[in-house]
């Protein structure tokens, strides 16, 4: 924001030092960063936060100022002379996208006298930028300028059906902006339209048909308040931005858009001529009430480490604007005012304390008590996956959301929809939101592997984006992870993590089918019946997709459903009172018997006496087991809760395990 020195000492006396003024107001928010002679005047350059929109216009930085050094304000009244017929009667308004524009105000002003506009106004447009065009747009770029409402005149005589329709562009509406290009309206976007045709984008820029003209003699005024969201939308789908739609995307000052309507008549009656039309026509909801909001005077002192009197921060609250509305011993009762939307809380009232009383009024060693802040549950567990991944030799990825149509139909294990696509991409050809964080993970290795890195272990936490119709969609936090291991050590390491998360967690995995993995080399891992993710080996053909050169195996899991069987509270378990035996067996089952159903027949025979069943191997040889046979070398430990166990007890409950997986699974002991 570029504000003129000549400019803001219109509304506050300017008797210190430029360069005081400057270092004074970036201490207190608003940071420096240049100052220009323009033509004798000052432009300087502040730079304006996004929660702090009053101050992208001159009253507020003058308000600022006048905080600051204890100056008097002065804010001009806005009280034009309205001589001329209703305005009822020459105009009618109507919004059709309440969502869209919450409230929209229109003005006649009749027999203006199209020009130049006054050296006074050119001098301090050019300051900060603005390139004079004629009187009236130069009125309404002066009070955008002033206080930070857009404003936008149209030549009411241009308007067909004398009407204001607000609404949403109808399918293939264009419209000629006032830069003298050709913009395609999509639904969602936010149109002024007359009884015909869009005449302007709300909030954007203004249509070229009834742009100001030196024919133009009637006037109408628009000021009125759009939806944040939908003007940055508009602004990027459009690539055109512009001063207004820079301040509606910030929020503007509900309560201020009467007055930069009164104000723009004011100043055209006066540099134009003409006749302003009596009254208003005002659209849209009413005025949202400010809550207030209590501030306990023992906070400051306990969160900024030194005390300020009370009368000060009273005195602080009201300068800024500020109704009090009860003081007591112990604490202030204010409403904020309606420019200031960032002030919602009480920490928002200590922090303009802090800043106009001065942070350098805060000695280095002032003692602040601090105490860490609850973790959410969903970032204790994701502390814990971390631990064991990292632990394990996995490094943490940070990849991008989106990716092309090609690499996001690769792998989707839990949609079938289309990608959303991005009107904006972060990188050429990247238009699509992720399904998966699987295909990205694969792209992370593809450039590892190029650099020639030895180890490329990598796991990522973020969202995929599933979509819902024409809803918002479904954000879901998954966890990835991508390996130069064998499936049996991913899995392993799954094994791992979930214990750490809950030892006692039961889960279980199913067949699995996608074109990006080897046959009998992936599987869906449920939990409950509900499907926790999926954990499958590239295929010959996946690896030459991604441009890799070595094996890798991949996983996805649903974060939602570890944080929901997270055991975060540990619990104690008495150590065993007496020794595990322990027994190898070795098994001979058909190629198509998997190692986890063989595992779940084991553990269920062993009970009560089952504690732990190890992997060992897996040995194929056509000429001594018999084709399509494999056997599975297994250690089977057993432990007593009453006693220990005899070899007689191990031995015959090895024999009903063997005989439980023949008659289940087909299986034979190896000799």
């Amino acid at each position: 924001m570029i504000v003129s020195w000549n400019w803001l000492k219109q509304y506050v006396p300017l008797d210190m030092p430029h360069a005081e003024l400057e270092t004074r107001l970036m201490m207190a928010g608003l940071n420096h960063e240049g100052t220009e002679d323009v033509a004798g005047d000052l432009a300087i350059d502040l730079e304006v936060t996004s929660n702090r929109p009053d101050c992208l216009g001159h009253l507020g930085v003058a308000r600022e100022i006048a905080v600051l050094w204890q100056k008097p304000l002065s804010i001009p009244t806005a009280e034009p002379k309205a001589d001329g017929p209703p305005v009822d009667d020459l105009v009618k308004v109507q919004i059709d996208c309440p969502g869209l524009c919450g409230r929209y105000t229109a003005r006649v002003v009749r027999g203006v006298k199209i020009g130049p506009s006054p050296g006074w106004m050119t001098r301090r447009l050019r300051t900060i930028g603005l390139a004079p065009i004629n009187n009236v747009v130069d009125i309404s770029n002066y009070v955008l300028m002033e206080c930070g409402q857009p404003l936008h005149t149209f030549d009411f005589g241009k308007l067909k059906g004398s009407q204001i329709i607000v609404r949403e562009p109808k399918a293939g509406e264009t419209i000629e902006a006032i830069d003298h290009h050709t913009y395609r309206l999509e639904p969602g976007m936010c149109i002024i339209a007359d009884g015909e045709d869009p005449v302007a984008i709300g909030g954007v820029m203004g249509g070229a048909a009834t742009e100001i003209a030196d024919t133009t003699t009637d006037i109408l005024v628009e000021a009125a308040e759009f939806d944040p969201l939908s003007i940055r939308h508009t602004a990027r789908a459009l690539n055109l931005h512009s001063d207004s739609s820079y301040r509606f995307e910030r929020g503007i000052d509900s309560e201020g858009i009467d007055w930069a309507s009164r104000r723009c008549c004011e100043l055209i009656l006066e540099l134009a001529g003409g006749q302003l039309c009596e009254g208003v026509v005002d659209v849209g909801a009413p005025l949202a009430e400010r809550k207030p909001i209590v501030l306990r005077l023992n906070q400051i002192e306990r969160i900024l480490g030194i005390p300020v009197p009370a009368e000060e921060v009273r005195k602080i609250l009201a300068d800024l604007g500020n109704v009090e509305i009860r003081a007591e011993a112990k604490q202030v009762e204010v409403i904020p005012p309606s420019w200031r939307r960032d002030l919602t809380r009480e920490i928002d009232l200590i922090e303009e304390v802090a800043r106009i009383h001065g942070y350098d009024e805060i000695p280095e060693d002032a003692g602040v008590p601090m105490v860490a802040s609850t973790r959410r549950r969903e970032d204790r567990v994701a502390s814990k996956i971390r631990t064991v991944l990292t632990a394990a030799g996995y490094d943490e990825a940070v990849t991008l959301s989106t990716v092309d149509a090609e690499t996001a139909a690769t792998f989707s294990p839990w949609t079938d929809a289309e990608p959303l696509a991005s009107r904006s991409p972060v990188l050429r050809g990247a238009d699509r939101l992720r399904l998966s964080l699987v295909p990205s993970l694969l792209e992370a290795r593809r450039t590892n592997e190029a650099l020639s890195e030895s180890r490329i272990e990598l796991f990522e936490i973020a969202k995929v984006y599933l979509p819902r119709g024409k809803k918002l969609p479904d954000e879901q936090r998954m966890l990835g992870l991508c390996s130069g291991g064998s499936f049996e050590e991913v899995k392993g390491v799954i094994e791992a993590m979930l214990a750490a998360i809950n030892p006692a967690v039961h889960w279980e995995t199913a067949d699995a089918s996608f074109d990006l993995f080897s046959n009998g080399r992936c599987c869906r891992l449920l939990l409950d019946g509900q499907l926790l993710g999926i954990l499958g080996e590239l295929r010959p053909e996946g690896l030459k997709r991604f441009g890799l050169r070595h094996e890798a195996t991949v996983a996805e899991l649903n974060m939602a459903l570890l944080v929901q069987m997270a055991q975060l509270i540990p619990t104690y378990t008495p150590l065993p009172a007496y020794p595990a035996v322990s027994r190898d067996l070795n098994l001979v089952v058909d190629e198509r018997v998997r190692w986890a159903d063989v595992a779940k027949t084991v553990a269920a025979t062993s009970e009560p006496f089952f504690e732990e069943l190890q992997y060992q191997d897996t040995y194929r040889d056509p000429e001594r087991l018999g084709a399509g046979k494999k056997s599975l070398l297994m250690t089977l430990v057993l432990r007593g809760s009453e006693g220990t166990m005899t070899n007689e007890q191990a031995d015959e409950l090895r024999n009903r395990i063997v005989a439980a997986c023949g008659r289940k699974h087909g299986a034979e002991l190896r000799a």
